[in-house]
């Protein structure tokens, strides 16, 4: 590392809380030795009351870009001079790039869940998608879909205290995108979530359910029937690889597609924000995600 650091070196981080366990470093590090370009990743601690000092830390150090993290997505996205379509409407970002002084954040979660399923041969325009869950990764690609073209979007959350996030979720991607269909229901009306992802082309669980450490042997979708050979379901949990909905849709029939890629495909989005370029993703993917 030490023998490609100089005076001229660009600084990017990654910001949020904790941060010591992400892999975004040694990947952006490496991508940016292999392609000879001038800078340096870090993650920095830094929890919600230290966003705004932190952003404005972004113009001080003159820094090309960044990421962001739980629990700082919400809070950094009110620092930018300027919102992706996906951002504005989300209300939150996980990038940062820096033109000059003018700060402009993303949300390339959606992007990522999308370019995976791309690389695993599957195009989401003109279908229906069914999506598990409300909050942030679920938010991302509810949006994401919609602006690449899916026809029809249903969502199940938990009728909880931000079951009303979801529906105003559900109004602004309407506005977003002039006829498309979007509904909402609750994620324990098993019967109904049974029904829609029959109906349905694609299934994603973009909850925590199924999440090492609280596997519990669970899986978010209660009825089995639902799956059927051609269904495509996705997991956004990337940990295990292979969770136990994604085991069970692969014995009915269905094309399964992990969340590990999302994972990645995500910060290759990042990676040309920041630098133009393309990050090497074969070689990303057998040194970091095999």
């Amino acid at each position: 590392m030490e023998d490609r650091i100089s005076g001229h070196t660009g600084l990017m981080a990654l910001i949020g809380s904790p941060v010591g366990h992400s892999g975004s470093p040694a990947m952006y590090n490496y991508s940016f030795k292999k392609l000879g370009l001038d800078y340096v990743y870090v993650a920095l601690d830094v929890k919600e009351d230290g966003v705004k000092d932190a952003i404005n830390a972004f113009r001080l150090f003159n820094m090309r870009g960044g990421n962001v993290t739980m629990p700082d997505k919400t809070e950094a996205a009110k620092y930018m001079d300027e919102l992706s379509p996906a951002a504005k409407i989300i209300g939150a970002i996980n990038t940062i790039v820096n033109d000059n002084g003018k700060l402009t954040g993303h949300i390339t979660d959606g992007v990522g869940f999308v370019n995976n399923l791309k690389d695993h041969g599957i195009d989401i325009r003109g279908k229906k998608i069914c999506v598990a869950g409300g909050g942030g990764a679920a938010t991302a690609i509810q949006v994401q879909c919609a602006l690449d073209g899916v026809r029809e979007i249903t969502i199940f959350n938990k009728k909880d205290a931000f079951f009303e996030r979801t529906l105003a979720t559900a109004d602004k991607i309407r506005a977003a995108v002039p006829g498309i269909v979007v509904n909402v229901y609750d994620i324990d009306d098993t019967a109904k979530m049974t029904e829609e992802i029959k109906d349905s082309d694609i299934f994603v669980n973009a909850t925590i359910v199924g999440m090492k450490p609280n596997l519990d042997n669970l899986s978010v979708v209660k009825d089995l029937s639902a799956f059927r050979p051609g269904l495509v379901v996705a997991d956004a949990v990337y940990n295990p690889e292979e969770t136990k909905m994604l085991r069970e849709a692969k014995e009915a029939g269905c094309i399964t597609v992990g969340g590990k890629g999302m994972l990645l495909w995500q910060g290759v989005e990042a990676f040309k924000l920041f630098t133009g370029e393309d990050m090497p993703v074969e070689e990303v993917k057998e040194r970091f995600f095999s």
